[in-house]
């Protein structure tokens, strides 16, 4: 596999910033987007409806421009760089919301740890389309409030990662009856912690006051605190770590109110198989002390008792060729993201690329 692409974006002025990404990016945007079309039409035909995407997307972002002018002018200036319709470019970070509206079941998602403790530390695998394998790039941006390092897809502003104030993120779609797509999109939520938050506390007041339309939680850690942040159109959680310091979530809500309208974890209940093997793993005493701890933690294979790494069936059409692209590991007080470029059971101490945020 070639070296993953690093884009390092930098400037004060969002459209500037959003262009010099779209214009560097503009052929991987379009690959990415018609992989994207793709799957919202096997979404939509799977369960008989017609999806508006161009609608869909610009009611996003328009919700994004009432929330967050500078993160819409962002998405303006990756269009204009990359030379595509604005509405793909909201589509595209407006993709959950997007599948949210066309509510189709997702056989497999991402698995997220975190040890608390003097050093915190937090990891996760990235689960998602297989064909999206050659869909995404490392990221250092500079020129927000704080900069910060990570990874994230093609025309989307960011997604997991870390800050040079040491709030790292981590990120697992959820699912709601109340999800649709009017709200920001949770990326763009993500992507105004990373540039935004300065603190644990910062982290929690910008999540809690996000207007979402669909569901995901996002994870923070910090040098000495953690906490899953469940976001849903109808109300947000903050989980925190158990008695033992640390916090297991995979693709459903843990809070009782939230999981009152749970529908993912209904549609898809191996989400609670791999919840259940991660806590037991951590209770008969695996360790959480370094990046190949969290890749052993999260080697498991449907032999296992559930299926945390991903591997797609070979004879799986478009939209259930789960894969887990990518394994993370943030170590919040160096200010640093560990990255491996597959599923944790192919990793080795020679396969992790470590990125500073500083």
């Amino acid at each position: 596999m070639s070296p993953r692409t690093h884009l390092r974006v930098e400037g004060t002025d969002p459209r500037r910033r959003g262009h010099d990404r779209g214009r560097r990016t503009g052929a991987e945007i379009a690959r990415t987007w018609r992989t994207y079309s793709e799957l919202f039409e096997v979404a939509a035909a799977a369960r008989g409806v017609t999806l508006d995407v161009p609608a869909l997307a610009l009611r996003c972002l328009a919700a994004t421009s009432a929330w967050s002018p500078e993160l819409a002018e962002e998405i303006e200036g990756v269009a204009e760089g990359a030379g595509v319709p604005l509405w793909v470019v909201a589509a595209l970070n407006a993709r959950t919301e997007i599948l949210a509206v066309a509510g189709t079941p997702r056989g497999g998602e991402c698995s997220t740890v975190v040890r608390t403790g003097p050093r915190a530390l937090g990891g996760q695998t990235w689960d998602w389309h297989e064909e999206l394998a050659d869909g995404w790039h490392v990221q250092s941006v500079r020129g927000d409030t704080v900069s910060f390092t990570g990874i994230t897809e093609h025309g989307i502003l960011a997604k997991i990662g870390v800050n040079e104030a040491g709030v790292g993120v981590l990120f697992n779609i959820l699912g709601h009856m109340d999800d649709g797509a009017d709200g920001v999109p949770v990326h763009l939520v993500a992507r105004r912690v990373l540039g935004g938050a300065e603190s644990f506390a910062d982290a929690i007041d910008i999540l809690s006051g996000a207007p979402v339309s669909a569901s995901t939680v996002v994870t923070v850690v910090t040098a000495d605190r953690a906490a899953c942040v469940e976001l849903s159109p109808a109300g947000v959680a903050v989980i925190p770590p158990d008695e033992t310091g640390r916090l297991v979530h995979t693709n459903h809500f843990i809070d009782p109110a939230l999981a009152a309208g749970e529908f993912r974890g209904r549609a898809e209940p191996e989400t609670y198989d791999r919840a259940r093997l991660l806590n037991e793993r951590l209770r008969d005493g695996h360790r959480l002390d370094d990046a190949d701890d969290i890749a052993a933690l999260l080697t498991a294979h449907h032999g296992d008792g559930a299926e945390v790494c991903c591997h797609p069936p070979v004879d799986a059409k478009l939209g259930a060729r789960w894969a887990t692209l990518a394994t993370i590991a943030v170590d919040p007080e160096a200010g640093r993201l560990m990255l491996h470029d597959g599923g944790p059971c192919t990793a080795r101490p020679s396969t992790w690329t470590t990125i500073s945020a500083r």
